[in-house]
C-alpha cells in the first residue's frame, strides 16, 4: 500500500493539491489566510456560531451530495476528495445570485450582514434537499446558525420563499449529476 501526504479537492470551481497539510490546519483559516476568501467568517473558532458555515460535497452512491459544515473546526486533512463551495462560489445561473441569497435580499433577511454568509450556505444545502420543507424543518436547518439582529423571521421566508423557486437551473446541482 502506498500512503499519499497531498490532498487533492475542488473549491468552487477550482480543483487544489496541497502537498502537504498539519494536523491542526483548518478549512477557514487556510480560505482567509491562503485563499483570500474572507466572506466565510470567523466567529467563534469552536463550531458554535455558524458564520463559518461552507458546504463540503461527498461522493454517496454515485453522485455528490453537500452538507453544510463549520469551516473552522473543520480539519484540511478529512477533505480530500471533496467539492468545497464557499460564499464567493454560491451562485445561480450565468453567474446572478443564487436563489436563497435572492430571497435574503427580498425578505430582507440580512441586518448587520456578519452572519449572513454562513446562513445562505446552510439555506442553500436546505433548498438543494428539494421539496417545500416545513418552518421546522428551516429551523433544524438553522440550528447551527446564530443571528443576533434579525429575530429569525426573515431568514425563514427567505427559506420558504428559495425553496419555492426551480431547481433546474442550479450550478451545483448539475455537477450532483456528473
Amino acid at each position: 500500500m502506498t500512503t499519499r501526504r497531498a490532498i487533492r479537492f475542488i473549491l468552487n470551481e477550482t480543483p487544489v493539491t496541497l502537498a502537504e497539510v498539519g494536523p491542526r490546519d483548518t478549512l477557514l483559516d487556510w480560505l482567509r489566510l491562503e485563499r483570500r476568501l474572507c466572506g466565510t467568517k470567523e466567529g467563534c473558532a469552536e463550531g458554535d456560531c455558524g458564520a463559518c458555515t461552507v458546504l463540503v460535497g461527498r461522493l454517496a452512491e454515485g453522485r455528490l451530495v453537500y452538507a453544510p459544515v463549520n469551516a473552522c473546526i473543520r480539519l484540511m486533512g478529512s477533505l480530500d476528495a471533496c467539492h468545497i463551495v464557499t460564499i464567493e462560489g454560491l451562485r445561480g445561473p450565468g453567474g446572478a445570485l443564487h436563489p436563497v441569497q435572492q430571497a435574503m435580499v427580498a425578505r430582507h433577511g440580512s441586518q448587520c450582514g456578519f452572519c449572513t454568509p454562513g446562513i445562505a450556505m446552510a439555506l442553500a444545502a436546505l433548498w438543494m434537499q428539494g421539496g417545500q420543507p416545513s418552518e421546522t424543518a428551516i429551523e433544524q436547518a438553522l440550528q447551527g446558525n446564530l443571528c443576533r439582529c434579525t429575530g429569525y423571521a426573515p431568514i425563514i421566508r427567505a427559506a420558504q420563499d428559495a425553496c419555492a423557486l426551480s431547481r433546474d437551473d442550479d450550478p451545483l446541482l448539475a455537477r450532483r449529476a456528473e
